[in-house]
């Protein structure tokens, strides 16, 4: 890879086929994914329906001028609005998670006219533009774990929310890395304070939409209904495509007040079918339910785990969204464990910085798969003592 940007870890570069969970290397070396790729393929790897749409599209039309939607874009809208319970929303489909949450920011923004966002302060919104910068001019970042375990909100008193516009609500709660999830009555009453001051609220459910946490959506834990809410992974199974999703209402200000969004694959035809296809899949064959069923003994595994090896310090999740947290000892790290695994062949997720393992394996991995990684960890962590 001598000619590949090297702006993140690079470990192996010879996978070349993948079916549901599983990869092949060119030695044809079976590894289990239980990152998804980057989060993305939640119905695993070379889907047959998905594949099918992909082929019958193409050979139709892929691409076509933002002036010219193709009706898939409308279906595509509708299935999506459906799904993330906005009666006579809009949508709009582009290309990557960053740039579907970047532009609810820049709508809450025209929208609003106010000058700060709020958003947690380790979320993970975006890769670029005002949504991956977070400047102190622009957002104010509200450390959530000081009202983790308390009774009261007080600390929400010092939050400007005059001068808020919107709340960017990212379930995960912690740039999804560390797995850990927000209280429901703190997120319920920073969004109460939003509205009452005129503001909007936008979920990013880039990573944690499409069955992730055991519901079709991460917002739909809290009980709260946002007016904008970002797709993006999931959504496309592997391929490039978000979409974001908005109220009625905030679509007819922002066309009354000449909005003007144009990107080169917005609602390409080939994106909008195969996020249609996607969530009429997960409909079908009932794959939030069964995602959250093989999370549950998934987490159940780790707890297992935790209990029998006192170099695990917590182990927890939400549907399909796991972690392992290791004590913080210099004999044992979260890396030793993923370069561990990865010679197993297994792919996971890791971050030094909390001391991680994070599994996020499609919902439709085999429990057998489950169960070979639990032993491989168990057998792994007896040399850790």
């Amino acid at each position: 890879m001598n000619h590949i940007l090297k702006c993140h870890e690079i470990f192996k570069t010879d996978f070349v086929r993948g079916q549901n969970c599983h990869l092949y290397d060119r030695e044809g070396r079976k590894y289990f994914d239980f990152e998804s790729g980057i989060w993305c393929t939640a119905l695993g790897h070379n889907h047959p329906r998905i594949n099918r749409t992909i082929e019958t599209q193409l050979k139709n039309i892929a691409h076509l001028g933002t002036r010219y939607p193709n009706a898939l874009a409308e279906d595509a809208a509708l299935s999506v609005l459906e799904a993330v319970g906005i009666e006579d929303g809009k949508c709009t489909f582009l290309s990557s998670g960053s740039e579907a949450v970047e532009l609810g920011v820049q709508m809450i923004r025209r929208i609003t006219g106010k000058p700060l966002l709020l958003t947690f302060h380790n979320s993970y919104l975006a890769g670029y533009g005002s949504a991956g910068q977070k400047r102190s001019d622009e957002w104010y970042l509200f450390d959530w774990s000081v009202c983790a375990s308390a009774d009261s909100f007080d600390y929400l008193d010092e939050i400007p929310f005059e001068s808020i516009g919107g709340f960017i609500f990212e379930p995960g709660g912690s740039g999804i890395g560390f797995v850990k999830f927000p209280p429901k009555g703190l997120v319920r009453e920073i969004v109460r304070r939003v509205k009452q001051a005129g503001g909007l609220v936008a979920a990013n459910e880039i990573t944690t939409g499409m069955g992730r946490t055991g519901k079709w959506f991460g917002f739909e834990h809290y009980d709260i209904q946002p007016d904008i809410i970002s797709l993006g992974k999931g959504l496309g199974n592997g391929y490039p495509v978000s979409a974001v999703a908005m109220r009625q209402q905030v679509a007819e200000k922002l066309e009354n007040d000449g909005f003007r969004y144009v990107q080169s694959h917005q609602n390409d035809p080939l994106g909008c079918s195969i996020a249609r296809e996607v969530i009429a899949i997960f409909r079908e064959e009932d794959w939030v339910e069964r995602g959250n069923a093989k999370g549950e003994c998934f987490l159940e595994g780790l707890k297992q785990i935790e209990k029998k090896h006192a170099v695990v310090k917590e182990a927890r999740g939400r549907g399909m969204v796991l972690a392992l947290e290791f004590q913080p000892q210099q004999n044992f790290l979260a890396t030793t464990a993923y370069h561990a695994l990865l010679e197993e062949g297994f792919l996971v997720g890791y971050y030094p910085a909390g001391n991680i393992l994070r599994f996020d394996p499609a919902l439709t991995i085999e429990q057998e798969d489950i169960t070979h990684l639990l032993e491989c960890l168990n057998v792994m962590l007896e040399s850790a003592r």
